[in-house]
Protein backbone atom coordinates (compact mmCIF):
# COMPACT_ATOMS: atom_id res chain seq x y z
CA UNK A 1 0.00 0.00 0.00
CA UNK A 2 1.10 3.77 -0.61
CA UNK A 3 0.68 6.27 1.34
CA UNK A 4 0.31 9.79 0.98
CA UNK A 5 0.74 11.55 3.87
CA UNK A 6 0.13 15.53 4.50
CA UNK A 7 -0.46 18.04 6.78
CA UNK A 8 -3.07 20.25 5.19
CA UNK A 9 -5.89 19.32 2.87
CA UNK A 10 -3.97 17.40 -0.55
CA UNK A 11 -1.16 19.75 -0.51
CA UNK A 12 0.23 21.94 -2.99
CA UNK A 13 0.98 19.51 -5.91
CA UNK A 14 -1.93 16.97 -6.43
CA UNK A 15 0.10 15.54 -9.72
CA UNK A 16 0.33 12.01 -7.93
CA UNK A 17 -3.07 11.89 -7.15
CA UNK A 18 -4.34 12.82 -10.76
CA UNK A 19 -1.69 10.30 -12.18
CA UNK A 20 -3.05 7.47 -9.34
CA UNK A 21 -6.68 8.10 -11.07
CA UNK A 22 -5.42 7.50 -14.70
CA UNK A 23 -3.57 4.34 -13.44
CA UNK A 24 -6.53 2.53 -11.34
CA UNK A 25 -9.78 4.50 -11.15
CA UNK A 26 -11.48 7.88 -9.70
CA UNK A 27 -13.59 6.05 -6.98
CA UNK A 28 -12.52 6.90 -3.31
CA UNK A 29 -13.92 6.46 0.30
CA UNK A 30 -13.82 9.36 2.16
CA UNK A 31 -13.64 8.52 6.07
CA UNK A 32 -14.36 11.66 8.57
CA UNK A 33 -14.36 10.07 11.99
CA UNK A 34 -11.66 12.20 12.88
CA UNK A 35 -14.06 15.12 13.18
CA UNK A 36 -16.82 12.77 15.15
CA UNK A 37 -15.95 15.00 18.51
CA UNK A 38 -16.11 18.39 16.63
CA UNK A 39 -19.33 18.65 16.23
CA UNK A 40 -21.90 18.74 13.16
CA UNK A 41 -21.21 22.17 12.16
CA UNK A 42 -17.10 21.38 11.65
CA UNK A 43 -18.00 17.61 10.23
CA UNK A 44 -20.22 19.23 7.29
CA UNK A 45 -17.93 22.32 7.00
CA UNK A 46 -14.99 19.92 6.40
CA UNK A 47 -16.27 17.51 4.08
CA UNK A 48 -18.05 20.03 1.54
CA UNK A 49 -14.10 21.09 1.36
CA UNK A 50 -12.88 17.70 1.23
CA UNK A 51 -15.32 16.76 -1.53
CA UNK A 52 -14.61 19.71 -3.67
CA UNK A 53 -10.78 19.96 -3.13
CA UNK A 54 -11.14 15.76 -3.78
CA UNK A 55 -13.64 16.26 -7.02
CA UNK A 56 -11.34 18.87 -8.66
CA UNK A 57 -8.51 16.54 -8.55
CA UNK A 58 -10.73 13.82 -10.19
CA UNK A 59 -12.55 11.47 -7.46
CA UNK A 60 -15.84 10.18 -7.47
CA UNK A 61 -16.56 10.39 -3.77
CA UNK A 62 -18.27 7.78 -1.36
CA UNK A 63 -18.34 8.73 2.62
CA UNK A 64 -18.00 5.67 5.02
CA UNK A 65 -18.55 6.30 8.73
CA UNK A 66 -16.59 3.82 10.45
CA UNK A 67 -19.05 4.11 13.34
CA UNK A 68 -22.06 2.48 11.36
CA UNK A 69 -19.26 -0.31 11.60
CA UNK A 70 -18.08 -1.07 15.27
CA UNK A 71 -18.12 -4.56 15.84
CA UNK A 72 -18.97 -5.32 11.69
CA UNK A 73 -15.99 -6.31 10.17
CA UNK A 74 -17.05 -8.73 7.96
CA UNK A 75 -19.66 -5.91 6.39
CA UNK A 76 -16.78 -2.43 6.67
CA UNK A 77 -14.54 -5.11 5.13
CA UNK A 78 -17.11 -5.82 1.93
CA UNK A 79 -17.51 -2.35 1.79
CA UNK A 80 -14.51 -1.30 1.44
CA UNK A 81 -13.34 -3.91 -1.12
CA UNK A 82 -15.07 -1.52 -3.59
CA UNK A 83 -12.62 0.56 -3.37
CA UNK A 84 -8.47 1.09 -3.80
CA UNK A 85 -8.03 4.61 -2.53
CA UNK A 86 -9.08 5.79 1.25
CA UNK A 87 -8.69 8.91 2.28
CA UNK A 88 -8.48 9.89 5.76
CA UNK A 89 -9.78 13.17 7.00
CA UNK A 90 -7.91 15.56 9.96
CA UNK A 91 -9.50 16.27 13.19
CA UNK A 92 -8.61 14.28 16.54
CA UNK A 93 -5.54 11.90 16.10
CA UNK A 94 -7.13 10.14 19.20
CA UNK A 95 -10.68 10.17 18.17
CA UNK A 96 -9.92 8.60 14.73
CA UNK A 97 -7.40 5.88 16.15
CA UNK A 98 -10.42 4.91 18.19
CA UNK A 99 -12.65 4.40 15.48
CA UNK A 100 -10.30 3.13 13.30
CA UNK A 101 -9.82 0.25 16.27
CA UNK A 102 -13.58 -0.09 16.95
CA UNK A 103 -14.27 -0.91 13.52
CA UNK A 104 -11.10 -2.75 13.04
CA UNK A 105 -10.58 -0.57 9.75
CA UNK A 106 -6.58 -1.10 10.38
CA UNK A 107 -6.89 -4.79 10.40
CA UNK A 108 -8.67 -4.20 6.98
CA UNK A 109 -5.56 -1.44 6.28
CA UNK A 110 -2.83 -4.45 6.58
CA UNK A 111 -4.67 -6.82 5.14
CA UNK A 112 -3.52 -4.69 1.39
CA UNK A 113 -0.22 -3.27 2.59
CA UNK A 114 1.83 -5.38 0.51
CA UNK A 115 -0.48 -4.39 -2.19
CA UNK A 116 1.00 -1.36 -4.31
CA UNK A 117 -2.54 -0.83 -6.01
CA UNK A 118 -3.67 0.51 -2.84
CA UNK A 119 -3.39 3.86 -1.74
CA UNK A 120 -4.24 5.57 1.55
CA UNK A 121 -4.34 9.15 1.54
CA UNK A 122 -4.29 11.21 5.24
CA UNK A 123 -4.10 14.43 6.07
CA UNK A 124 -3.05 16.12 9.93
CA UNK A 125 -4.44 13.58 12.44
CA UNK A 126 -5.28 10.93 9.00
CA UNK A 127 -1.71 11.03 8.83
CA UNK A 128 -0.85 11.05 12.19
CA UNK A 129 -2.64 7.75 13.04
CA UNK A 130 -0.08 5.90 11.14
CA UNK A 131 2.26 6.44 13.16
CA UNK A 132 2.89 3.36 15.67
CA UNK A 133 3.70 6.02 18.56
CA UNK A 134 0.72 8.44 18.82
CA UNK A 135 1.61 9.09 22.45
CA UNK A 136 3.88 12.31 21.70
CA UNK A 137 0.81 13.71 19.91
CA UNK A 138 -0.76 14.50 23.27
CA UNK A 139 1.18 17.58 23.52
CA UNK A 140 -0.71 18.96 20.57
CA UNK A 141 -4.15 16.99 20.14
CA UNK A 142 -6.26 16.75 23.33
CA UNK A 143 -6.28 12.55 24.21
CA UNK A 144 -10.15 12.44 24.61
CA UNK A 145 -11.88 9.32 25.67
CA UNK A 146 -15.10 9.02 22.95
CA UNK A 147 -17.44 6.47 21.39
CA UNK A 148 -18.14 5.44 25.42
CA UNK A 149 -15.28 4.45 26.09
CA UNK A 150 -12.84 5.12 28.56
CA UNK A 151 -9.45 3.92 28.00
CA UNK A 152 -7.00 6.22 25.56
CA UNK A 153 -5.27 4.22 22.84
CA UNK A 154 -2.03 5.37 22.10
CA UNK A 155 -0.31 2.50 19.96
CA UNK A 156 -1.40 3.71 15.76
CA UNK A 157 -1.82 1.38 12.58
CA UNK A 158 2.09 1.53 12.64
CA UNK A 159 2.85 1.33 8.99
CA UNK A 160 5.72 4.28 10.11
CA UNK A 161 8.06 3.93 12.30
CA UNK A 162 8.11 7.33 13.43
CA UNK A 163 5.82 9.94 14.81
CA UNK A 164 4.29 12.33 11.94
CA UNK A 165 4.16 16.07 12.92
CA UNK A 166 2.38 18.29 10.58
CA UNK A 167 1.85 21.55 10.77
CA UNK A 168 5.15 22.42 11.50
CA UNK A 169 6.52 25.87 10.57
CA UNK A 170 3.28 27.01 9.21
CA UNK A 171 0.29 29.11 9.81
CA UNK A 172 -1.41 27.23 12.38
CA UNK A 173 -3.44 28.03 15.70
CA UNK A 174 -1.13 25.40 17.55
CA UNK A 175 2.19 26.61 16.31
CA UNK A 176 4.20 26.79 19.35
CA UNK A 177 2.50 23.76 20.70
CA UNK A 178 4.11 22.30 17.65
CA UNK A 179 7.48 23.59 18.18
CA UNK A 180 7.40 22.35 21.59
CA UNK A 181 6.30 19.24 20.46
CA UNK A 182 9.82 18.86 17.78
CA UNK A 183 12.27 19.38 20.98
CA UNK A 184 10.03 17.07 23.05
CA UNK A 185 10.97 14.60 20.32
CA UNK A 186 14.57 15.61 20.32
CA UNK A 187 14.84 15.81 24.37
CA UNK A 188 13.53 12.16 24.28
CA UNK A 189 15.14 10.62 20.96
CA UNK A 190 11.85 9.95 19.51
CA UNK A 191 12.03 9.28 15.76
CA UNK A 192 9.92 11.52 14.31
CA UNK A 193 9.66 13.68 10.84
CA UNK A 194 7.94 17.22 10.40
CA UNK A 195 5.68 18.07 7.67
CA UNK A 196 4.62 21.47 6.63
CA UNK A 197 1.46 22.83 5.30
CA UNK A 198 1.63 22.34 1.07
CA UNK A 199 3.84 19.50 2.10
CA UNK A 200 3.57 15.33 1.47
CA UNK A 201 5.21 12.25 1.72
CA UNK A 202 4.54 9.79 -0.14
CA UNK A 203 5.70 6.04 1.50
CA UNK A 204 5.40 2.03 1.25
CA UNK A 205 3.84 0.35 4.19
CA UNK A 206 6.50 -1.29 6.23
Amino acid sequence: MLLYISSKKFGKDTTFLKDWITKHNNEIALIPNALDSKGEEKLQKNLKEDIELLEEIGFKINIIDLKEYFGKYDKLKEKLSNYNTYCVMGGNVFVLNKAIKLSNFDMFLKEKKNDDNYLYIGYSAGSCVLSKNLKPLAMVDEPISFYGKTNIDYEGVGFIDYTIIPHYKSDYHKSELIDNLVLECQKQKIKFKTIKDGEVIIEKTK
